[in-house]
């Protein structure tokens, strides 16, 4: 049997092992956030922002966030019903109701005309999420957000590396949350970001990430609220600050796999792979093929080849309104209609062309009968 393609997996060497092993080593007393604050520091220089929290899961930093906003009980967030409910679910631990709308057939992301129909006196807040690292249109939602006086939050989980008109997502809403699982671009094995221009929402987020402990306190152990802990270890942050130095070739070799993917799909019928729009730059986290309808390429089919051939393949996400937990919206036609013809495909760093070819002969033979 052919060996097995994984559909991601980290870019580790031995610079985040070394770091790692420092941290370990040497990473406590005075030194115990030293990796912590270097990671934030790059990070906030990477992405052009102001402030950064490393979190530990991008969850956290969205749960902290939206707290921050006020989002609370009787308020409504839209989103997407595409996504994954690491999304919803601050909204709902927060007491506040998840507004599932439609999502656009190209970018797969939220339809900005869907979520601007649905905001009511109750809407809280807009979550953008840039799909598998395909973009949300940012100026639509920006606008939307400044006309109604609703904040628009960056779910960027997925989208290190993507760039809208020369501003890296993330760093145009309220906040922005990002995700370091080991799945991801960059990866500190499990963690998260939280990044916001904002200094009194940095202010409100910093003292909820430390159990309600306001920075001035002079008090020792005397919290001034309720808070979290969503913090980052130092030796996740060291491993994070060897990603960080090697971010440009972590981002770049992402989309070179994913220009090989549209070089090779191009040609085959029926199906589309995600978007790149002028002026805008596609991270290429998790390249995707969606195939037409009425075709008869299912979910189901390409899963079955794909394992045939041992090759991890994705499930697209699940409509979150199809889930047990939330009441079924199925006007929303995309987002339920998509994932029963589409695929994740296998995109870590270090696949061959060979691989990728392999990849490609599973997808033209599912098309071709």
């Amino acid at each position: 049997m052919n060996t097995q393609i994984y559909y991601t997996k980290p870019s580790i060497t031995n610079l985040e092992v070394r770091y790692a092993t420092d941290a370990s080593a040497n990473g406590w007393g005075d030194q115990c956030y030293a990796y912590i604050d270097r990671f934030e520091e790059l990070f906030k220089q990477h992405l052009g922002v102001q402030y950064a929290i490393a979190t530990s899961s991008c969850t956290g930093a969205l749960h902290m966030g939206m707290a921050a906003l006020g989002i609370g009980p009787g308020d409504e967030v839209i989103m997407a019903d595409t996504n994954w409910i690491a999304t919803a679910a601050p909204i709902v631990h927060l007491g506040a109701k998840p507004v599932f709308v439609d999502i656009l057939p190209d970018s797969w992301c939220i339809d900005p005309d869907k979520a601007e129909a649905a905001i009511t006196p109750r809407t809280k807040a807009i979550v953008a999420v840039h799909l598998y690292g395909n973009l949300c249109d940012m100026d639509r939602f920006l606008a939307l957000g400044e006309r109604y006086g609703i904040p628009v939050i960056e779910d960027a989980a997925e989208a290190i590396g993507s760039v809208w008109h020369g501003k890296r997502a993330g760093s145009m809403g309220a906040f922005g949350a990002f995700s370091f699982h080991g799945t991801k671009t960059l990866t500190t094995g499990e963690g998260g970001m939280f990044v916001t221009n904002d200094p009194g929402l940095f202010a409100r987020v910093l003292t909820l990430s430390n159990h309600g402990r306001v920075k001035a306190q002079t008090k020792q152990f005397w919290p001034d609220m309720v808070g979290f802990k969503y913090k980052m270890s130092n030796i996740q942050a060291a491993i994070g600050c060897a990603q960080m130095e090697r971010i440009e070739e972590l981002t770049q070799r992402k989309r070179e796999i994913f220009a090989l993917y549209g070089k090779h799909l191009e040609a085959l019928p029926g199906l589309s792979i995600n978007p790149e729009p002028e002026g805008t730059i596609n991270g290429a986290w998790m390249p995707t093929v969606v195939f037409a309808e009425g075709i008869g390429v299912t979910r189901e089919k390409l899963q079955a080849a794909f394992a045939a051939e041992n090759i991890d393949a994705r499930v697209f996400f699940w409509p979150l309104s199809s889930l047990p937990m939330f009441s079924p919206v199925t006007s929303n036609r995309q987002a339920w209609s998509i994932p029963n013809r589409a695929i994740n495909l296998p995109s870590y760093h270090d696949m061959t062309q060979r691989d990728i070819r392999r990849v490609v002969q599973v997808i033209s033979y599912c098309t071709s009968g």
